[in-house]
């Protein structure tokens, strides 16, 4: 058993890491300052409201329990924010995770999995998507996370900080149970905006129908939630075998097109979907999808979703009946 520090635990993606951690026997301790994150969520292990700009509230965290490792999940996500307001994405994702860094240093914990994305990549210049494309965000959110990934292989040679940074994709669904799920305010994310276009009677904003793919709609990769946690602890345990800072891609290694996704919605839910078309939003790449390799190959990782119905179907067990 650890006993692990799971960083903006309150969130979506934190509070399914949460329950996959406790339920597989480890102990938990939630650290979240409740800015977007939802304490309806903090369901497993104890909980510690604070924030990671807070220096002192971090020392005291990390001298109120001896950890095995960190999961760090606090960031600002929303890409059109990050271009308003930089100084913001640079000022909460980068100083944060200093404080972070500098906090477990002087608490003497030495391995972090780290929430990384794929807007790291920019515009892809090949596809499928390896670790081995140039990284060129286009965007402050992405260029963030690339700040991080630096101050993590700069702490592995410096400090000896083992570290595995997890480039996301598209996290999608939720946990088959109901308990939790994806629960955002502003809600940008397509699948939960679909199914509540399902429940409300409302529409799909579509944005380009004449990108150089099968339907004219955007293609993406979608991962499921509780695929994505899993890979945070077998990260965890591959940080015991191997020292330094890794990185890897976590994808379905599948692309879904926008319409792909409505017609899988209105499958799942048996309702039929409204769609407005408009036009291309600036700096939507056609086609985003993994290839997941290196993660199978060197954590062993081996994801239960693959369909985008089965995704979806989670997702509405979720929608139909949210908790918060």
């Amino acid at each position: 058993m650890k006993h692990v520090l799971v960083c903006g635990g309150a969130g979506y993606i934190g509070a399914h890491m949460a329950r996959w951690l406790a339920q597989a026997g480890h102990r938990v301790t939630v650290l979240d300052n409740l800015s977007t994150g939802h304490r309806e969520a903090v369901r497993w292990g104890e909980f510690i409201e604070a924030d990671v700009l807070d220096g002192d509230a971090l020392a005291r965290a990390f001298q109120g329990g001896r950890f095995d490792a960190v999961m760090h999940f606090c960031a600002f996500s929303l890409v059109g924010d990050s271009v308003k307001d930089p100084h913001a994405y640079y000022r909460n994702n980068v100083g944060g995770s200093l404080n972070l860094i500098g906090a477990m240093r002087a608490a003497g914990v030495d391995k972090l999995v780290f929430s990384s994305t794929a807007a790291t990549y920019g515009m892809p210049q090949h596809s499928p998507i390896d670790e081995s494309q140039p990284i060129q965000p286009i965007n402050p959110y992405g260029w963030s996370k690339v700040m991080v990934e630096r101050m993590l292989t700069d702490a592995a040679a410096a400090y000896g900080l083992r570290s595995v940074s997890l480039r996301y994709f598209n996290a999608a669904g939720a946990d088959p149970s109901g308990e939790i799920g994806e629960s955002h305010h502003p809600e940008t994310h397509l699948i939960p905006n679909v199914l509540k276009a399902a429940l409300q009677g409302g529409v799909v904003n579509i944005f380009g129908r004449d990108y150089p793919t099968p339907d004219g709609t955007c293609v993406r990769d979608y991962v499921h939630i509780n695929d994505l946690a899993q890979a945070h602890m077998q990260a965890m345990d591959y940080m015991d075998r191997q020292p330094g800072a890794h990185r890897f891609n976590l994808g379905s290694d599948m692309g879904y097109s926008v319409m792909q996704v409505v017609e899988a919605a209105r499958r799942v839910t048996g309702r039929e979907i409204a769609c407005l078309f408009g036009p291309r939003r600036a700096g939507d790449p056609p086609s985003l999808v993994a290839t997941s390799a290196a993660a199978r190959r060197e954590l062993g990782w081996k994801p239960a979703y693959a369909e985008m119905d089965g995704i979806i179907e989670t997702a509405w067990r979720w929608h139909q009946a949210p908790k918060y």
